[in-house]
């Protein structure tokens, strides 16, 4: 009893000492959590949950009080830099540093460099707690927040259509935007006496009942960032699971193409706000803004959460299956 009593609690404090600076980041400057992906922390919630899930699931995380004291210090550190940086100005000062960097997009710039304190306070703590094996508690997280970073510094030095590569797929999107609109205007829903839209390379135009309202497509929008993102989060998340590797890669391409769908939906949904609802620049801004968190990260969640469910119905399959008289 007394075992699993200091297990638990040490396993709350742990969560707390991790989560503390998102924790205090929000209640610092809550705005910051709801602006776009390149102009604020709405993915640090999602790490906080990523946390949660992977300490709660983690069989040991009982650990020494010298230990939780000094991931408590880098703690207080990490959480004076998220308060200090709003109070004193230092983030003017960073935004202003952007361009002896050579750097074009001095949002993506400024707010990268908190999911850089973020990871690396989070990856320092957790080897603390846990030694060398530290990767194989938090991955997910640790992943998250880095790739956000590594995406974040993609789009502040090569911003728009820079990377070639990266851009490709955004042709392949606005195809069957078009033709999905226009075969909802055909067949459902008139959206006008002009053909609603038209994509050629990354330009999208489109015709509705609230007048004409064009598009260019760059990677970040076309939701590039949350495939890349994707990837290395699910990697990890598979590579911590005890199954077979054939379900590891099914279960991998299933994800995949229902990341690549909930892309082409939140672009058909930023296509036909204009379309249906205003062509205010502003306040289409402001639904393009939360329009991929929304979509992406719950749907990332509730498919992580649904495989350990199947991995664990499996199991106890299995067991049943090997002690059930013959």
């Amino acid at each position: 009893m007394y075992v699993g009593s200091l297990l638990v609690g040490s396993r709350i404090l742990t969560i707390i000492l991790l989560t503390a600076p998102i924790t205090i980041a929000f209640i610092s400057n809550p705005a910051s959590f709801t602006m776009s992906w390149n102009e604020g922390r709405g993915g640090f919630l999602f790490a906080l949950i990523f946390i949660v899930f992977e300490i709660l699931s983690t069989p040991k995380t009982c650990t020494s009080h010298k230990r939780l004291f000094i991931v408590f210090i880098l703690s207080l550190i990490t959480i004076f830099y998220f308060v200090s940086i709003e109070s004193f100005g230092f983030r003017e000062a960073m935004k202003s540093s952007a361009s002896f960097y050579d750097v074009v997009l001095p949002d993506s710039w400024t707010w990268m460099w908190d999911f850089i304190v973020l990871v690396s306070f989070l990856t320092l703590s957790l080897f603390i707690l846990f030694g060398t094996k530290f990767y194989t508690v938090a991955p997910a997280a640790i992943i998250y927040l880095a790739g956000n970073a590594i995406i974040l510094s993609l789009d502040a030095f090569f911003p728009y259509d820079s990377l070639g590569p990266l851009q490709m797929i955004v042709p392949l999107y606005l195809e069957l935007d078009e033709a999905i609109i226009n075969w909802v205007d055909r067949y459902l829903i008139d959206l006008g006496p002009l053909t609603p839209a038209i994509a050629e390379g990354n330009s999208l135009v489109l015709t509705g009942l609230n007048g004409p309202f064009a598009l260019r497509v760059f990677w970040p929008s076309a939701g590039v960032h949350s495939l890349v993102i994707y990837t290395v989060v699910m990697l990890a998340f598979l590579l911590k699971m005890q199954i077979p590797l054939e379900r590891r890669v099914v279960y991998f391409v299933i994800g995949t193409l229902g990341t690549f769908i909930v892309n082409l939906v939140r672009i058909i949904s930023l296509s036909f706000f204009p379309l249906l609802v205003t062509t205010n620049i502003q306040t289409w801004e402001g639904y393009h803004s939360i329009a991929g968190e929304v979509m992406f990260l719950p749907w990332l969640g509730v498919y992580l959460i649904t495989i350990m469910q199947l991995e664990q119905r499996m199991k106890l399959y299995t067991q049943n299956d090997r002690i059930s008289p013959h």
